[in-house]
């Protein structure tokens, strides 16, 4: 783990123990985070990303549980940590931002409350301290008189405005590492974009390491320096944000890109990648995209394609890598 690796993510494996068996929902994930880097983690419903996000902050509950891997922050593995050491870290020294605000924010507490109550479970300030940093937070993400805003209820704000209050709770504690779970979905475009805006500003001036969840790789791609492809519990494409979304290897992340509007021919039909995303229950075996893969070969049924490098992107797909030695 060199000085700026803020995050190491190990052969990490999530199971959920149902009643007709076991089974993974991540699988042998690996990846990392440096300070101040942004890096997206994109795939459809059920890839397993949301999941893999969860867990690296133990939020992960019944019937799941981490069964193996690591996940080291600053050095500690947070797997292995008691609830009492994972809530001084968990809300601190990294954040998490929901997709749905209303989900974070208490409707019958004024925004005030919710953010001096966030600032004194975290740190030793009196009263007036706690405002002056809510205030200050709530600035840093361009909402204007935050003194006043301190004072309003949740439902009093829009959309746009109850994620930036959202992300200035994140803020409050200074944290090294913020996870986004899809934080703009819910928003129209022009206000999406302006909340991956202001991600990216936060990140720089700040300095902050992003984990961005989300299934648009066009949103991914104007935020991220790196991008990891998942599918079905399983990293199949790593690498420079750059380069994945100007030369895809994986069949999955070319179908994913093919289907974004903006690359489409006017007045033409949409693509779109065959067949649905496997059930955790109903995994294929070998490879799990291969029912849908316009590349199959024989043994992508049979065997589980490890993520090998190719260029300067690691790619886990047999037709990559056989192309790659003929």
């Amino acid at each position: 783990m060199t000085p700026e690796t803020l995050l190491q993510v190990k052969d990490l494996e999530v199971t959920f123990a149902l009643r007709s068996g076991k089974y993974q929902a991540v699988k042998g994930v690996t990846f990392d985070v440096a300070k101040g880097e942004r890096l997206g983690l994109v795939g459809e419903s059920g890839a397993g990303k949301s999941i893999t996000g969860f867990s690296i902050i133990n939020l992960i509950s019944q019937p799941g549980y981490i069964s193996g891997g690591q996940v080291l922050f600053e050095g500690r593995d947070l797997s292995k940590l008691s609830p009492e050491e994972m809530r001084s870290i968990r809300g601190d020294r990294v954040a998490m931002i929901f997709q749905d605000p209303m989900m974070t924010l208490n409707p019958v507490l004024t925004i005030g409350q919710q953010m001096l109550e966030t600032v004194r479970a975290h740190r030793n300030v009196s009263g007036d301290e706690a405002r002056a940093i809510a205030m200050d937070k709530l600035a840093k993400v361009h909402i204007s008189s935050p003194e006043r805003r301190l004072k309003q209820y949740p439902h009093e704000f829009s959309g746009g405005m109850r994620q930036r209050i959202v992300i200035a709770i994140s803020l409050l504690s200074d944290p090294a590492l913020i996870i986004a779970d899809e934080p703009s979905t819910a928003l129209d475009v022009t206000i999406q974009a302006e909340i991956m805006e202001l991600l990216l500003e936060l990140c720089e001036s700040d300095r902050m390491g992003l984990i961005l969840i989300s299934h648009d790789l066009g949103v991914v791609s104007q935020v991220t320096q790196r991008m990891a492809i998942m599918y079905a519990g399983y990293i199949v494409e790593v690498g420079p944000t750059a380069e994945i979304i100007t030369n895809p290897s994986h069949p999955y992340t070319q179908g994913l890109l093919a289907a974004l509007p903006g690359l489409q021919k006017r007045r033409g039909r949409l693509n779109q990648i065959p067949g649905v995303m496997p059930g955790l229950t109903s995994i294929p075996p070998g490879c799990p995209f291969h029912p849908r893969c316009q590349s199959v070969m024989p043994v992508c049924s049979e065997k589980i394609p490890a993520l090998c490098d190719h260029g300067a992107v690691r790619v886990a797909c047999h037709a990559v890598t056989q192309e790659a030695r003929s």
